[in-house]
């Protein structure tokens, strides 16, 4: 959703781009796409089907923000056993098979595909987001300079 903080500057970018996929459109499917912006660690079996096929159709992959690139505060509870977090979340421990199977410990976006660039921060700031993106869009290596990168 930072996506939607560089305000005005999102006009002249909808000239450049076609959004294909987002949480705006909830489209669960994407086909071929020049750029890939994945937020999120990994915490169940859904997460890394869905990160697989999104890597297949992404010819430029971004882990945005802390939890795709470390894990962030979910990783937390890579030290505990996650019967144990699930019994002390709920009552009843849910055993719906339609429900995403859970990993045994939440993985950083890298430890199951290749990305090709990470945009830190929790969340990353407008100008960082938007700094990467015109970088892209121009055929350049994105450089995110002094002032653009916070890990808070």
């Amino acid at each position: 959703m930072s996506l939607l903080d560089i305000d005005e500057r999102i006009l002249p970018l909808l000239e450049l781009v076609e959004f294909d996929r987002s949480p705006l459109t909830d489209i669960k499917q994407c086909g071929p796409c020049d750029l890939g912006f994945i937020e999120g660690g990994l915490c169940n079996a859904e997460n890394v089907t869905v990160l697989r096929e999104f890597r297949r159709q992404c010819k430029v992959l971004v882990a945005v923000g802390a939890c795709a690139i470390n894990g962030g505060l979910p990783a937390q509870r890579n030290h505990l056993d996650v019967r144990d977090c699930l019994a002390s979340v709920y009552d009843v421990v849910p055993n719906d098979p339609e429900l995403p199977l859970p990993l045994d410990q939440v993985h950083p976006i890298n430890d199951v595909v290749r990305i090709d660039y990470s945009l830190p921060g929790c969340p990353p700031s407008a100008d960082a987001i938007w700094a990467l993106l015109t970088d892209i869009i121009a055929g350049r290596t994105p450089h995110l300079g002094h002032g653009l990168i916070h890990y808070d």
